[in-house]
């Protein structure tokens, strides 16, 4: 069932590329060739006794062939047509009297017509700024989950990059995001020493001056015979200036089959914060790039987020995360759900082995499932947890077409 059902979802993210060559339909062939194989456990087991001649996983086989007459779909379902119907008569025929409805069906959709037209003129003009209710109505008609939408993801209009992730710009009126070139603009997090000595001691991290340390070695000599790690810290640049904390980073990337903006640019936040939403701390998983020549998950890693912070020193701005390391579990995805294994990076002492990373080698958010094994979790087991329990996990390439695209 879980081979049946990764087979599906490759077919899925794989048709809805915006460019497919050869190599991606030989790749949808091999997907439905697999999910035809699998997909017979349902009916030995009896879920779909009477067979799986279902329209839309038929319609699975005829898709090279369409694509090679007429394009790539881009993510344009065929269910398209049914949802402009609900907008152009479902809608419009409950409004009516449901007598003679036909005419004054398209009197309702003329006057629909005026009306965004009218907005957008208004818009242009600079008449409509911000919402139409008065702040005392806003507060009775705008529902909660708008209130609570945080900005976590959206489009961007552009310009178009692979992937460049900077700090987040937090203020009394929400949070947005900065390049490294407007460091001063920053609002780092309140409550947070900002000596370098105390505030280890205030994140709990004995040994983050000395990562500090070797990481501005790293920086300061990248063709060092050496690296930071196996010299010694009296080698390593002396640091004692001020340390700025911040709650999250910003990731853009180039997604062209999401919900993008112009040029196909996404944004996501990622979060490093001790309590999220008044509950447990919340650290998020990152991809940081290995090597460029490498295709997919070969060329990445897997990081877990602790801490996001800046500093200057001798004049440069360092915009910086203190991670986590997971390493890689065999030379191929797991067979069963196409997915890579990472187990995390152990010292000697049973402790994760943590570093500090420029933000310039993050991509964007990585998700990870703990391999579960055979038993079921304890009842009393916190999701917060989840990253902290296992001894290996899942690097879900089905979180969303860019990470399929790209953690292969």
């Amino acid at each position: 069932m879980v081979r049946a059902i990764g087979a599906f979802l490759d077919f899925c993210y794989l048709v809805r590329r915006s460019v497919i060559d050869e190599e991606t339909l030989d790749a949808i062939d091999d997907a439905v060739i697999r999910f035809q194989r699998d997909r017979a456990i349902f009916h030995d087991v009896g879920i779909r006794p009477a067979g799986l001649s279902l329209p839309r996983q038929h319609s699975m086989i005829h898709y090279r062939h369409l694509i090679e007459q007429f394009g790539a779909p881009n993510g344009i379902c065929s269910s398209i047509t049914e949802s402009k119907h609900i907008k152009a008569v479902k809608e419009p025929w409950r409004r009516s009297s449901r007598y003679d409805a036909l005419g004054q069906m398209l009197v309702t959709n003329q006057r629909l017509d005026k009306l965004a037209a009218s907005r957008a003129d208004f818009a242009a003009r600079g008449m409509l700024k911000g919402p139409c209710l008065p702040s005392y109505a806003q507060a009775e008609q705008i529902p909660d989950e708008v209130h609570n939408d945080d900005g976590d993801n959206g489009p961007i209009p552009g310009p178009r990059v692979l992937a460049h992730v900077t700090l987040a710009k937090c203020n009394g009126m929400g949070c947005s995001f900065v390049s490294p070139n407007d460091a001063d603009l920053l609002h780092p997090a309140r409550g947070y020493p900002r000596n370098i000595n105390a505030l280890a001691i205030k994140i709990n991290q004995p040994n983050f001056v000395e990562l500090v340390r070797r990481f501005l070695y790293d920086q300061l000599y990248p063709v060092a015979t050496l690296s930071a790690s196996e010299v010694s810290i009296a080698q390593c640049p002396d640091f004692r200036g001020r340390v700025k904390i911040f709650h999250s980073a910003v990731a853009n990337y180039f997604a062209p089959s999401d919900c993008s903006g112009v040029g196909g640019m996404h944004h996501e936040r990622i979060r490093a914060v001790p309590s999220w939403r008044n509950g447990a701390a919340r650290n998020d998983c990152v991809f940081a790039e290995k090597d460029a020549n490498l295709e997919g998950f070969c060329g990445l890693y897997v990081l877990r987020t602790l801490n996001f912070f800046s500093f200057h020193y001798r004049g440069v701005f360092y915009p910086c995360a203190l991670v986590e390391w997971f390493t890689t579990l065999g030379d191929e995805p797991c067979r069963d759900t196409g997915m890579w294994k990472v187990k995390p990076d152990l010292q000697e002492d049973g402790q994760r082995v943590t570093s500090v990373v420029h933000l310039d080698c993050i991509l964007r958010g990585a998700h990870l499932i703990g391999v579960y094994g055979d038993n079921f979790l304890p009842r009393y087991f916190h999701f917060s947890e989840s990253l902290l329990s296992f001894q290996a996990y899942f690097v879900n390439k089905f979180a969303d077409h860019h990470a399929n695209t790209i953690a292969f």
